[in-house]
């Protein structure tokens, strides 16, 4: 059974950090790309980064280009998403995901990816 945790989610101010990890469990991750998507109150789920199952190449929607950083640690079967210069408008539920089969692009769309973790909420105030 593969299962998806998220953590690291909270409140805070804008231009503050935080670290979502995401941690991994049920099979092995090392061949399958990872995601994270947001989804806040009222729009629709949208893709924020994914990394590719090497972790060499890492893509990113343009609304978080440059202030967030996706990254991989294959031996903790984690992904973690490390977020700077935080905008109110980047308040909303966090998730992972990943396929489920091994692919040699990395999915960007939500409905190629199988697997979701709960969500973790993420909320910056101005």
């Amino acid at each position: 059974q593969v299962q998806l945790v998220e953590s690291g989610g909270g409140l805070v101010q804008a231009g503050a950090s935080l670290r979502l990890s995401c941690i991994a469990s049920g099979r092995t991750f090392n061949y399958y790309a990872m995601g994270w998507f947001r989804q806040a109150p009222g729009k629709e789920r949208e893709f924020v980064a994914a990394i590719s199952w090497s972790g060499d190449d890492t893509y990113y929607a343009d609304s978080v280009k440059g202030r967030f950083t996706i990254s991989r640690d294959k031996g903790k079967n984690t992904v973690y998403l490390q977020m700077n210069s935080l905008k109110p408008e980047d308040t909303a539920v966090y998730y992972c995901a990943t396929p489920g089969s091994p692919t040699a692009n990395t999915p960007l769309a939500y409905y190629d990816y199988d697997y979701w973790g709960q969500g973790t909420q993420v909320t910056v105030s101005s």
